[in-house]
């Protein structure tokens, strides 16, 4: 039976306000409780809006909050437009009101892409995480575990390869000009890690994402489709705009 709460929005800029709002809330709740909180940020144009408006959230304390990085490209310099180190320095990290307690990013560059996973497997906690926030692929795929996903991997980390249609999605989101300009592989966190998070906020907006989005929640769980296993997540906020829940049965999905 799938867990998933399911929001739907008039357009992007109301469905990154409710992401912030879910996250922020939790990000609270962690720091009053512990004193402390962590957070994992995901990049794309799915983030634009929900970063933005987390960043903006005046009340969360930054300095008690850890922040990890989801994925990046393997062979990627920090200075191309495409870097996922890049996108969450300028659009996230550099935007907060105060530093955050630390932030642990993926060196793309990396000798050795594994040793690199090893490294940020030394980093985080040894329970879940307080927040992660997610976005859902053109083929479903969770952070770049694209299918068929490996649901067995314990490793927080791992190195992976990019299929066609990822690759595709990056050329036609304009991040690279060309299939070949894309890379190949990619340093993701794994899907069990993922699920380790006590709230996950997933932002998908746009009709490109609504077979995806229909498969993730009226589908089976299966690898074909490694969304789908946010149905076992105990609490999901999946968010979305009308076009990415367009082929979504009407039933119970109000648009706010």
């Amino acid at each position: 039976m799938s867990h998933l709460r399911i929001s739907v929005h008039d357009d992007r800029a109301a469905l990154g306000r409710a992401a912030a709002n879910v996250a922020a809330r939790s990000l609270l709740e962690a720091c009053t409780r512990k004193d402390a909180a962590t957070l994992v940020v995901a990049t794309g144009s799915s983030q634009f809006e929900t970063l933005a408006e987390l960043a903006a959230v005046e009340a969360i304390p930054w300095k008690l909050i850890t922040i990890f990085h989801l994925d990046e490209y393997v062979g990627l310099e920090s200075t191309h437009p495409a870097s996922f180190r890049r996108f969450l320095q300028e659009r996230f990290i550099q935007q907060l009101p105060t530093p955050p307690a630390a932030f642990y990013e993926l060196d793309g560059m990396a000798a050795d892409p594994a040793a690199e996973c090893d490294r940020l497997a030394g980093l985080v906690p040894e329970g879940p995480f307080d927040v992660t926030m997610i976005g859902i692929g053109e083929n479903g795929h969770l952070a770049f575990n694209d299918p068929p996903a490996d649901f067995a991997a314990t490793a927080p980390y791992h190195v992976v390869a990019l299929d066609q249609r990822c690759r595709q999605q990056q050329v036609g989101e304009g991040w690279f000009p060309s299939l070949e300009a894309v890379p190949r592989q990619a340093i993701s966190m794994s899907v069990q890690r993922i699920l380790a998070t006590d709230t996950l906020v997933c932002s998908v907006p746009d009709r490109r994402k609504a077979d995806a989005v229909q498969a993730t929640v009226e589908g089976p769980v299966t690898p074909s489709v490694p969304a789908s296993i946010l149905q076992q997540h105990s609490c999901c906020f999946l968010e979305l705009d009308g076009e990415a829940a367009s082929l979504l049965r009407a039933c119970a999905l109000p648009v706010k």
